[in-house]
């Protein structure tokens, strides 16, 4: 059977067709252009609310400075009359210095309430530059005083358990300088359970009223001990990274000079000032002096705290981990007792490195050090120091870590393998003084920091 074929427009037709395929051309065209345009705006990586241009947008944000949060202890609260009987830090100015590590233009503050027991409201914060620089002052440097923001506004409060992060502001931090962070809560906490850091080795200031412009805080009350602000950030360049420290009062600096941020790791971010191949990279201290690996202590243990101060951190490409004497100091000092916290230790190691390197991160192990003589600590009959030589020939040796760290190394003395050296331990032959953290910064290889 023979197949018809249609009928063949005629000439006239296509001419009077002609602007109507046009028409539907370019009405197609039209479609997709604003399709492609809507998928730009749905379906594109948002660049950062605050980046302001292109080259803003390419940057991350890097932890610069961190103080692990913890519940204060009564006698770490703050001192009279800005503790009552029910609340604290009512119409009152707190003012701290940290010293941040890299540096940059723009800034963002951390405030945590992981512990309050009631919500932390935040009346109205600013940041400044400390006068002449310096850590520990209740002054400022004239005209260096700015707003911080919270989603636009002047105030924030944080809820029980959380912590809020401010707005972006353009403020140049130089690496290794001090930025001032002053905090007026009207209303203060309703609560006596205060998140803070204790061990800050460095002096703040309370003053009742709103001073948060104040350049000076005349008659304030001095206190060593750093309140609810947790971190600060910077947004700096890709190549910029950090390295955290996962440990105890030995890396928090016990012993090091109130006010001469010379814990080791200020020590080692000095070190990594010196060479063009690590001057980017941040050093984030995350200690606690009395924290354990396994248990409570002064502070979560380590295990369960290690999500938030080390996984959740901006740009954490290290860790090391320096921490483990308080387990074996604390527990019995009977072969059974220490056999056990040795095992224990053992796998809570290999969790910390599984965990990280779920993350990216490369994880380095840090040997325990000699505590002989120590009143607290040193057993007769040695079961304790058998358990960390057990410790960290598992460290040196198994390979679990991606590099080791000798401390105990570098600060034993040869004669005495069980003792620290005695120029270097504060005088109680477990702490160290600003030498000893000054030999435990010089024995971390750079090599192993450099971004590769």
């Amino acid at each position: 059977m023979e197949l018809s074929s249609s009928p063949q427009p005629s000439e006239a037709s296509r001419r009077a067709s002609l602007p109507h395929l046009i028409a539907v051309c370019i009405l197609a065209l039209s479609l997709v252009v604003a399709s492609s345009a809507v998928v730009a705006l749905v379906g594109s990586p948002q660049r950062d609310a605050g980046a302001g241009d292109a080259a803003a947008a390419a940057r991350h944000w890097v932890n610069t400075w961190s103080a692990m949060p913890q519940l204060t202890e009564p006698g770490n609260m703050p001192p009279a009359p800005f503790t009552g009987d029910r609340a604290v830090l009512v119409d009152t100015t707190l003012r701290q210095t940290v010293h941040v590590t890299t540096g940059g233009d723009r800034v963002r503050l951390r405030f945590s309430n992981a512990f309050g027991g009631t919500a932390l409201p935040l009346t109205a914060v600013t940041v400044a530059l400390p006068l002449g620089g310096q850590a520990g002052v209740g002054a400022i440097e004239p005209g260096t005083t700015r707003t911080v923001t919270f989603s636009g506004r002047q105030s924030t409060t944080v809820p029980v358990g959380a912590q809020v992060v401010s707005d972006p502001l353009d403020f140049t931090l130089a690496p290794g300088s001090t930025l001032t962070v002053t905090a007026y809560l009207a209303e203060g906490q309703a609560s006596l359970a205060l998140t803070s850091h204790p061990g800050s080795r460095t002096t703040s200031y309370l003053r009742h009223g709103d001073h948060t412009r104040a350049e000076d805080l005349p008659g304030a009350t001095p206190t060593n001990h750093w309140y609810l602000l947790s971190d600060v950030e910077v947004l700096s360049r890709p190549a910029t990274t950090a390295v955290a420290v996962l440990g105890d009062s030995l890396t928090d600096g016990r012993g090091s000079t109130t006010n001469g941020n010379n814990r080791w790791p200020d020590q080692l971010f000095g070190r990594l000032q010196e060479k063009p191949g690590t001057r980017n990279i941040a050093v984030v201290n995350q200690a606690a002096g009395g924290n354990r690996v396994l248990n409570d202590g002064l502070g979560p243990n380590a295990l369960a705290r290690l999500d938030r101060d080390i996984l959740a951190h901006s740009a954490v490409e290290q860790l090391i981990v320096f921490e483990g004497i308080n387990d074996i100091g604390t527990a019995e000092a009977t072969p059974a007792a220490q056999e056990r916290v040795t095992a224990d230790l053992i796998a809570a190691y290999e969790q910390i490195v599984v965990r990280a390197h779920a993350q990216g991160i490369d994880v380095y192990g840090a040997t325990l050090l000699p505590f002989d003589g120590n009143t607290l600590y040193d057993d007769t009959a040695g079961h304790r120091e058998a358990a960390r030589q057990a410790v960290n020939t598992w460290i040196r040796t198994s390979g679990r870590f991606d590099a080791v760290i000798d401390f105990d190394r570098a600060v034993r003395d040869p004669d005495h393998p069980s003792r620290l050296l005695p120029a270097l331990h504060d005088g109680d032959w477990l702490h160290l003084n600003p030498e000893g953290y000054r030999v435990l910064a010089e024995s971390v290889p750079l090599r192993l920091l450099r971004r590769t």
